[in-house]
């Protein structure tokens, strides 16, 4: 089955400056992605004749579906609307029913149509044009050489709207659409590229119709299988098949499957295994307290937390020993070690978390330079410490500062992977 392809086209010279947040492009590709719709591109644009005419004729080139939004509000700078009617030459004609449509939004909403409102209703006359129930800028369809392009407003609500209910079933009708299933494996504590390197002869072998794709974030790497075909069932048994062959090569490294997060896997194990946790973060200033409690239910499994920053706090609150912070400094194994005990005992726990470093920018020194952060997880046998030297930026060092010790306590819960 042929796949069809898709390309978006944001127009709006705020989106370029960066004043408004395109979210619409984000919502338009899981739509059409569960219709079995391959998006290739998605283009910003100003709002320019010249740039829209040379985005639609670059998309027509590749895609079977061009879908625009934005610029076609009731101001001079909204062009697209008569930009679309000269490249496909039409005449703007004044749709009667899409004035009565905007007059009845006016009225309901206590307000008087203006001249410039009632000139939205000026549409290409050879277009479909596709109601907005949300706003007073109707959508329209155009259809040329087998090729579909459809202009929507720019406001998410209004598109999503004639998206839902207008725009998406018209495709399914008009395009004989293949099936794609997709999978993800989360994994963590291993690099996208030693990674690649451990599961080539796997990924080598893999189906025609199964691609690998790696997605690397703060600290883990996603691996997206992502298969093509016309039966869900068969794909999906497809996929399961490699992925059975996959896990027992990368085990010890995978936390979760689909979209579930290192915090909320190590959540359901603490979950399932009636186990609790507290936290004494310095450096993360409480960075891994909230992503752990950023899930509905972490009262079952989090005792609470402490940020002691100065080390007059680690001493008198948390009871570090002022001779262990005098010696080795507050980011030393040592340190992290009666951070992670004291906080375990002092919450009732059944693990302690640590953490304390040099997040940056400032603070460092030749022998402890900036990103240098100590973690720890204690349990009543035992402690595991690790010494991370990660980079020069303060954001980025917390982020993986949580992910590293997050994957600490995972390992401690997985008593073959220690």
């Amino acid at each position: 089955m042929k796949i069809v392809y898709a390309e978006v086209i944001t127009i709006g010279d705020e989106i370029l400056y960066g004043q408004t947040l395109d979210t619409n492009t984000h919502w338009m590709g899981q739509k059409l992605n569960a219709l079995g719709i391959k998006i290739i591109r998605k283009v910003s644009i100003g709002d320019s004749s010249e740039e829209i005419i040379s985005a639609l004729d670059d998309a027509s080139r590749r895609a079977d579906i061009i879908l625009i939004t934005g610029g076609l509000g009731p101001t001079k700078d909204d062009l697209t609307k008569y930009t679309l009617a000269s490249y496909f030459g039409m005449e703007l004609k004044r749709d009667e029913a899409s004035l009565m449509h905007i007059k009845t939004l006016f009225e309901s909403r206590g307000r008087t149509i203006t001249p410039t409102n009632e000139k939205q209703a000026d549409l290409p006359d050879g277009c479909t044009i596709i109601t907005n129930r949300m706003g007073t800028a109707p959508a329209m369809w155009f259809e040329k050489e087998g090729k579909v392009v459809v202009s929507m407003p720019g406001v998410p609500y209004e598109m999503k709207t004639i998206m839902e209910e207008q725009v998406l079933p018209r495709i399914k009708d008009k395009f004989a659409l293949p099936v794609i299933f997709h999978q993800m494996i989360q994994t963590v504590g291993i690099g996208e590229s030693w990674l690649s390197d451990k599961i080539e002869d796997w990924e080598n072998n893999l189906p025609a119709h199964i691609r690998l794709a790696y997605l690397p974030s703060f600290g883990n790497v996603k691996l997206r299988l992502t298969a093509v075909g016309e039966q869900l069932d068969q794909l999906k048994a497809d996929v399961q098949a490699e992925v059975d062959k996959l896990l027992p090569q990368i085990e010890e490294y995978v936390f979760g499957m689909g979209d579930i997060s290192l915090e909320e896997a190590v959540g359901d194990m603490l979950l399932a295994q009636g186990k609790t946790v507290a936290l004494a973060e310095s450096c993360t200033g409480g960075y891994v307290a909230h992503r752990l409690t950023s899930r509905a239910g972490s009262s079952a499994y989090f005792q609470g937390a402490l940020v002691p920053y100065h080390n007059q706090f680690k001493n008198e609150v948390l009871h570090v020993q002022s001779d262990t912070l005098e010696k080795y400094g507050a980011v030393s194994e040592q340190t992290v070690i009666e951070m992670a005990q004291n906080i375990r005992k002092m919450m009732n726990a059944d693990f302690g978390l640590a953490s304390s470093g040099i997040a940056g920018p400032g603070g460092g020194t030749d022998e402890k330079p900036v990103g240098t952060v100590w973690i720890a997880v204690a349990d009543e046998q035992s402690i595991v410490t690790h010494k991370l030297m990660l980079s020069k930026d303060r954001e980025l060092n917390i982020k993986l500062t949580n992910v590293a010790l997050l994957n600490l306590l995972r390992k401690q819960l997985i008593p073959n992977v220690k």
